[in-house]
């Protein structure tokens, strides 16, 4: 089969504009991946910039003549899948090629919904939504933005986006939220949405034939090759393979994700809103003279405020097992103390007795209502009460799941004052990946940087996993500097911060501008964004001034313009030629120390935590930072890390090994001639 990829490959590069040049790095990745799919084995590649790694997998993919999925981090790679790369390789094949994009259901708008929510005409409320309160999990290029009360939205803008919504819907081919011209509020798209957690499923829905998740879901069972978000696999995984079509063989890009993604998608989440909402859909629907229905309603509202009030103060803390065990069964309401725990009100423990209880209580009384409603009763009412109990469901398995929480698991509180929510996740993915994945299905992982360790960390048995790394075909030694700014006061120090500024200051005009300042967090961009604009002759964009897209765009528009960006601008941002000559690191990307996950996986470490926990993932994070420079055969350029560790730390070897082969100097006058030397063409 290596001698066919090798040949398909060449014709489908020849085919690129301009025509492609063989790379030696891409073919041997190509005939690697071939390999591992004919042989059932896996494999971990390390494929530098430059590379053309999609391509080296989707060739054999096209050609394995099994169904392939390809699971990737970021929708900006999605995209380049399945608009670019996918349509190349199908042009090269005689036989053609089929393939799709599946997304999680909440990104397809739900046919059932909107014409619920349609045939309410204006009676548009705040308390619509879906009965989750939430929608699936993000992309991984999803960037931070601060918490400004910008999520707020009143009524009567909440109505108008929901009819723009209704509008969109007579007229849209699939429902795909992504083809919207405006961006919806989270909550005016959760009207005409619904998740995996309450579809009741195409043949308990009366709009089951119409359903847009259920035709991508056709489309992705027809296809040779499925592109999926990591999320959407990680979620597969937890249903037990009930979201993606049956398939033997899968790659993974951008791998230096799959822990992470997987650790969140194999969890849980339980937060205050999951039970009012619904409480919300469950007195829209039932009939209040159905006995109990009130008291069981409002009883279950009650647990959303109790569990409100309990996890705020412990936002931020791993909750150990002996605060959510022993907890009442409420099942009455009246615990002995009438709910308030002697006037504190109960404990966590506590709330989640009264949870299994009155969720056990309004599952009740929704049943009842089914009993009285009979064969009559409308099919839109049905499908809501579908959706309800459905929910329910989920939330008291991921109930009985808290309450089973073992040794293996880590649950802390998340989200802040505001929205508390309690979180569950395994401590260590790899056992499960082991049992669910590896064991079934031929795996090809690959990224521009692999993490140290990955393969031990995510269960790949290593009998049957080979390593590779095909290198960058860019000189980097040549076209590269790498600088330490050793002269930086320790971070710790008051100094450090102007001192950061004024290195800034020097390195940008000397660049011309065309800076790409990645910062470890957001106070640090704002106080440099802040203190250099005034400073500075170019234009300084700042990662608050508009959507990400907008921003990259923005920046690659006008060569000289600066873009100051936090942890999510530090991957997936693409911008060749002399628009970025410089990238600037304000500090070694180091994990927070009190992160619940990590904490977890550092206390099974023991004294040897910072080499096997943090130090890989800051090498990994410092290598993506890094590979913004260099996208292409004439890109020059410096990366500047304004941290001395980097030159005077005994890691420090562990983590320059992770960086792209630049030229290294602690010669600030050494950078500025060569900057100047870029500026000056």
């Amino acid at each position: 089969m290596t001698d066919q990829v090798i040949a398909t490959l060449a014709e489908v590069a020849a085919s690129l504009p301009g025509g492609g040049e063989p790379r030696k790095g891409q073919q041997r990745m190509a005939g690697a991946v071939g390999r591992a799919f004919a042989d059932r084995r896996h494999l971990v590649v390390q494929a530098g910039t430059g590379t053309g790694k999609s391509l080296a997998y989707l060739v054999p993919a096209a050609l394995a003549g099994e169904k392939v999925v390809v699971a990737t981090a970021t929708k900006a790679l999605q995209d380049q899948l399945a608009g670019k790369d996918l349509p190349l390789v199908a042009g090269a094949l005689d036989g053609g090629l089929t393939f799709a994009v599946l997304k999680g259901r909440s990104n397809y708008l739900c046919v059932q919904r909107a014409s619920e929510v349609g045939g309410a005409g204006q009676q548009l409320s705040l308390a619509g939504g879906n009965a989750t309160g939430s929608i699936d999990p993000p992309d991984a290029d999803d960037t931070l933005t601060p918490v400004d009360g910008s999520d707020r939205l009143d009524a009567g803008t909440l109505g108008d986006q929901v009819r723009r919504l209704l509008r969109w819907a007579q007229d849209t081919p699939t429902g795909d939220r992504a083809e919207l011209n405006f961006e919806p509020h989270v909550r005016a798209w959760a009207m005409v949405s619904t998740t995996a957690r309450e579809c009741p499923g195409a043949f308990r829905c009366p709009s089951g034939q119409d359903c847009f998740a259920e035709e991508a879901r056709s489309r992705a069972a027809a296809a040779d090759v499925v592109v999926v978000n990591t999320h959407l696999y990680g979620a597969h995984l937890a249903s037990g393979g009930a979201v993606l079509p049956d398939h033997d063989l899968v790659v993974f890009d951008e791998a230096h994700e799959v822990e992470e993604v997987m650790t969140d998608s194999l969890g849980l989440e339980i937060g205050p809103g999951r039970f009012r909402a619904l409480a919300t859909g469950a007195r829209a629907i039932l009939d209040a003279g159905v006995t109990g229905t009130a008291s069981a309603v409002d009883l279950l509202a009650e647990v959303g405020d109790h569990l409100q009030r309990v996890l705020q103060p412990l936002s931020g803390k791993r909750i150990p097992r002996s605060l959510i065990a022993g907890g009442t069964d409420g099942t009455d309401g009246t615990d002995g103390t009438d709910g308030s725990g002697g006037g504190s009100g109960p404990g966590l423990g506590e709330v989640i007795g009264l949870a299994n209880g009155r969720l056990d209580r309004l599952v009740g009384v929704l049943r009842q209502s089914e009993r009285v409603a009979g064969d009559d009763e409308p099919t839109a009412e049905r499908a809501r009460r579908d959706r309800l109990l459905l929910a329910a469901g989920h939330l008291a398995d991921d109930l009985a799941r808290l309450v089973a929480l073992g040794d293996d698991d880590v649950a802390w509180v998340d989200g802040g004052q505001r929205s508390p929510t309690l979180r569950v996740s395994p401590i260590d993915v790899g056992p499960v990946l082991a049992a669910q994945l590896w064991e079934h299905t031929s795996a090809v992982l690959t990224s521009a940087t692999v993490p140290i360790g990955l393969i031990e960390r995510l269960g790949l048995p290593a009998e049957r996993t080979e390593e590779l790394d095909v290198g960058s075909p860019f000189d980097y030694r040549d076209n590269a500097l790498l600088y330490v700014a050793k002269s930086i006061p320790d971070r710790r120090r008051p100094e450090s911060e102007p001192a950061i500024h004024d290195e800034l200051e020097t390195l940008i005009i000397a660049a011309g501008g065309r800076t790409l300042a990645l910062f470890t967090s957001w106070r640090a961009m704002s106080a440099a964004v802040e203190a250099l604009r005034p400073r500075l002759p170019f234009q300084v964009l700042a990662q608050s001034d508009l959507p990400k897209p907008a921003l990259v765009e923005t920046f690659r528009a006008e060569e000289s313009t600066c873009l100051f960006a936090t942890l999510g601008f530090w991957q997936g941002v693409d911008v060749p030629g002399p628009t970025l000559s410089l990238v600037t690191i304000d500090r070694i990307p180091f994990p927070r120390p009190d992160e619940p996950v990590l904490q977890a996986r550092r206390d099974r470490a023991g004294a040897g935590a910072f080499g096997s926990v943090d130090l890989p993932r800051a090498g990994t994070l410092l290598a993506q930072g890094a590979g913004r420079l260099i996208r292409s055969s004439r890109d020059r350029g410096v990366v500047a890390v304004l941290d001395s560790r980097l030159a005077t730390a005994g890691y420090r070897g562990a983590l320059l090994a992770r960086v792209p082969p630049m030229r290294r100097t602690l010669d600030r006058d050494e950078v500025v001639a060569f900057l100047a030397s870029i500026a000056d063409g």
